[in-house]
Formats: C-alpha cells, sequence, structure tokens
C-alpha cells in the first residue's frame, strides 16, 4: 500500500479546486450571466465522474494517507451516483431559482458552491477508513447543508428550520463524536482495520465499546433520519427552498449509507450481535412512525419527509440482515447489496418527485401541498405520468424499481428465518401505499383547479423525462445495477 500515491484521491482535490474557481468566478458575475455557474458546476460534476468511472472499472482497492482513505468499488459506485444526484438537482433548480429571483434573496452562486462541498464532504465520509476522516466528512457535509437550509434568510420557514436543523445536527454529531472517543478508548486506534482486529481479538472492554456503539448508531440514525432520532425531517424538508430540500434528501443518504457500512460492518463487524438489536429497533419504529404518521399530511413535501423515514427503515432491514446472515459471507453480501440498491432506488425516485415539484412551482407561489396536483393529468398528461411512476415506486408497486428493491431487501430478511421482520415490513409498506395512491387520485380524478400552464426549460423536460423512464427501465431490468452493488460489496469487504 502506497501512502504517497495520490491517484484515489483525484476526484476530491479536482472538486475541491472546481468549487474554490466557480467561487471566485461567481463573484465577478451579475445575475444575468448566473448560467455560467451553473453551466461550471455541471461540468466539475461530470469531470469528477470520469475520474472516479476510471477508478470503479478498474476494480481495484487502494488505500493511501496512512490508510485513513480507500478508493474502492462500494465507494466508487456510490461517488457516482452522488454526482447524479447533485447534477439532477442543480437542472431542476436552475428554473426553481429563477422564477424566485432567489439571487436577490440570498441564493446564487453560493448554492451551487456550497452543494459541491458538501458533495465532497459525501465522498470522504464513503471513502474514509479511520474515525477521524469520517467525522471531517460528516462535518464538511453537515456545516454545507445547514447553511443551504439557511440561505433563505427573509423566509420565516427556512429560518425556523435552519435553527432545529443546525441545533439537532449539532447534537447528533456530539452523539457520534463521543461515541467515536469511547472506542478509540477502548481499542486505542482510529484505523477502522486496527478497531476490527481489537474488537474481534475479545481484548477490548466490552461495555465501553456497546456504549460507543449506542451513541454510533444514534449519530448514524440521525443522519438519516430514522425514528426516534427523525425530528428534524418534516420541519426542514418543509421549511427549506425545494431545491435545498432535494440536497438533504438525495446523496447525503448514499453518504451516511457508505458511512455505516464503514463503521458498523468492517469496523465493528465483530461486535454484530449488539448493533443489529439497535437497527431492528430503528427499522421498526421508522417505518411505523414513518408510514402512520404521512397519512395525517396535506403537505407534500412533509408527506415525503415522512415517506422518506420509512423508506431510511426498509433501508436498514437490509444492512441488518447481513448481520443475522452470521458466517454466511454470500448472504451477508446479498444483504448488503440490497440495502445498497434500495438507497440508490430511493434516491432516484425522491429526485424526480421534487423535480416535480419544482416543475409546477413559479413565480410566489410553491406547489408544495397535495392539493396542488389536483388535475395535473389535465394539464400535462406527460408530468402526470412521471409523477405516477415515481408515486408506485415509492409504494413498491411492480413493475416499478421501488418494487424489486423492496422484494431485493424482503429476501435478505427472509433468508435469515426472521419471518415476522418481514411480515411487519410488508404490512407497514401496505399502510404507506395509502398515502401515495392519494397523489395518484388527486391528479388523475380532481379536477384541476389551478389551470396555469406548465412552464419547463428544456433541459429539465428531458431530465425529468429521463428521471422517470430510468425509474421504470431500472424496475423492468433491475440485474446490471443490482449486479454492481453486489460485485461492489463482495470486493469491498474481501479488501
Amino acid at each position: 500500500m502506497n501512502n504517497l500515491n495520490l491517484a484515489p484521491l483525484y476526484p476530491e482535490v479536482f472538486l475541491v479546486i472546481a468549487a474554490s474557481a466557480i467561487l471566485l468566478i461567481d463573484m465577478f458575475l451579475s445575475d444575468a450571466k448566473r448560467n455560467l455557474t451553473y453551466m461550471m458546476s455541471l461540468a466539475a460534476l461530470v469531470i469528477a465522474g470520469i475520474l472516479t468511472w476510471t477508478d470503479f472499472s478498474s476494480g481495484a482497492t487502494v488505500y493511501t494517507f496512512r490508510n485513513m482513505f480507500v478508493s474502492d468499488p462500494m465507494s466508487n459506485l456510490l461517488k457516482l451516483f452522488c454526482y447524479l444526484a447533485v447534477g439532477l438537482t442543480f437542472v431542476y433548480s436552475r428554473q426553481y431559482g429563477s422564477l424566485r429571483n432567489m439571487t436577490n434573496n440570498g441564493i446564487g452562486g453560493e448554492f451551487y458552491v456550497m452543494s459541491l462541498f458538501a458533495l465532497v464532504g459525501q465522498m470522504v465520509m464513503v471513502s474514509a477508513n479511520n474515525f477521524l476522516a469520517i467525522y471531517l466528512g460528516l462535518e464538511l457535509m453537515s456545516l454545507s447543508t445547514y447553511a443551504l437550509v439557511a440561505l433563505r434568510r427573509d423566509h420565516t420557514a427556512s429560518t425556523e428550520a435552519a435553527m432545529k436543523y443546525f441545533i439537532l445536527g449539532a447534537m447528533a454529531s456530539g452523539f457520534l463524536l463521543y461515541g467515536i472517543s469511547m472506542l478509540y478508548g477502548a481499542t486505542g486506534s482510529l484505523d477502522l482495520s486496527e478497531v476490527a482486529r481489537v474488537t474481534a481479538s475479545g481484548t477490548a472492554n466490552h461495555t465501553v465499546l456497546v456504549f460507543g456503539i449506542v451513541f454510533v448508531v444514534a449519530g448514524i440514525a440521525f443522519k438519516l433520519g430514522a425514528a426516534p432520532f427523525h425530528m428534524w425531517v418534516p420541519d426542514v424538508y418543509q421549511g427549506s427552498p425545494t431545491s435545498v430540500t432535494l440536497i438533504l434528501g438525495g446523496a447525503p443518504k448514499l453518504a451516511v449509507f457508505g458511512m455505516a457500512m464503514r463503521l458498523l460492518v468492517e469496523g465493528m463487524w465483530s461486535l454484530a450481535i449488539d448493533w443489529q438489536q439497535m437497527l431492528t429497533v430503528l427499522a421498526v419504529v421508522s417505518m411505523a412512525v414513518g408510514n402512520i404518521t404521512a397519512i395525517a399530511q396535506t403537505n407534500l413535501k412533509r408527506m415525503l419527509a415522512y415517506s422518506t423515514i420509512s423508506q431510511m427503515g426498509f433501508m436498514l432491514l437490509g444492512m441488518l440482515s447481513g448481520v443475522y446472515a452470521g458466517g454466511d459471507a454470500s448472504a451477508a453480501a446479498n444483504a448488503y447489496s440490497s440495502s445498497m440498491f434500495y438507497s440508490i432506488t430511493y434516491v432516484i425516485t425522491t429526485l424526480g418527485s421534487f423535480g416535480l415539484i419544482m416543475l409546477l412551482s413559479r413565480a410566489g407561489f410553491e406547489a408544495e401541498n397535495i392539493d396542488d396536483f389536483k388535475g395535473l393529468n389535465q394539464r400535462s398528461p406527460w408530468f402526470a405520468a412521471m409523477m405516477l411512476i415515481m408515486m408506485l415506486s415509492l409504494a413498491g408497486v411492480p413493475p416499478m424499481v421501488g418494487f424489486y428493491s423492496k422484494l431485493a431487501v424482503l429476501q435478505s430478511v427472509l433468508a435469515t428465518g426472521k419471518l415476522w421482520l418481514s411480515i411487519v415490513a410488508v404490512m407497514f409498506s401496505l399502510v404507506g401505499a395509502y398515502y401515495y395512491l392519494r397523489v395518484i387520485k388527486v391528479m388523475y380524478f380532481d379536477e384541476a383547479v389551478d389551470k396555469t400552464k406548465i412552464h419547463a426549460s428544456a433541459d429539465m423536460r428531458v431530465a425529468l423525462s429521463l428521471n422517470g423512464v430510468a425509474v421504470l427501465v431500472l424496475g423492468l431490468l433491475p440485474g446490471p445495477l443490482m449486479a454492481a452493488c453486489v460485485t461492489a460489496i463482495v470486493r469491498t469487504l474481501a479488501s
């Protein structure tokens, strides 16, 4: 292992340089020329994607910086979808911001720059092989998103959401840091490989390790938005500008999944009997709270926030199923890959859902209530079909990709013999189908109240259309993406 090899860090280094350059250039641009910032940000994502794809296609695992940073198939695949999530968010947000003249309200080039810095933090999170590196990436992402939520300074709801997010986020970071300090005290190392070796040897104080794991899992649960650490999700999703809501609900979910894999699976596999019980409780409570509470919501962004809570509970089922698989490496890999597949497809579907909310919004009007979608089929059959695909996928209805991702997770749960957990998951999925179908009913069977013509830029029309088609195609042909997830997990765990 070459600790002076900077090649694995090229995507991160490039994005830091690109974001800094974009920030400087944007200072000298007028609002009329803000499209240049948009184009430069997309170009930076494309170049970073090419660099990461080169690493991913090689299939190699490379450590650097004294094993603090690792480039492996899992991290590279997650990074590629993080680029996709942020890129689509930029495309969906351009028209949304321009219609509100948001540059005059504090959202201009800094929206793109801070989103890119948040992305760098996410990339560090999924590639970190050391407690300090994980925390560094987490804080870079968190501080950037705190600022993004607070960008709309003259909006009371955004200011309130930013305050709640910052205070609760600081608490969660404290939990995670305190848990890391206890794990360091028990094992004497910040390196995940060394932590795994010490915990497997049984020489560390088990009580201290368990206390450390409790705080670490609490920090992870907060960043995922899993119940009972979900308090910030509905308020922040609703109070933030929809473009910022999508920044929070997209790529960070992939980054936290990667962080959880590093900390729990790679670093503390020998303590799985302890943390899998916590994940079981988090998964069940998240599905219960998310699905039941979402029924009562009339605000679509708030409903999708509770939907996120329930979806994260489903994703955790895959992670804890890998633990139940015990010594069966194949079953464990299938469980983790199903969880990874679920995370990726959930993010893709969420991008389309919030993209359509931004499409229907216009100057002085936020299309964030369910009633705002009344009669959408009369106004635009195509975009109504796109929203239909998103809602059916989130509900887990075939042939959408949401059905296959839920099926893959349930199969991994059944493979462990935990039939009761599968039944609970299916029952709560049936409950959740109600509020998704309610949106479909409103679009197709209610009379349109707002008959304003829908205006969409060419890039947004193309992106939304491809987003919807991708959700359908991945449901019909999930094999390639699932195979990529399985290969990434197997090679990563083998290294």
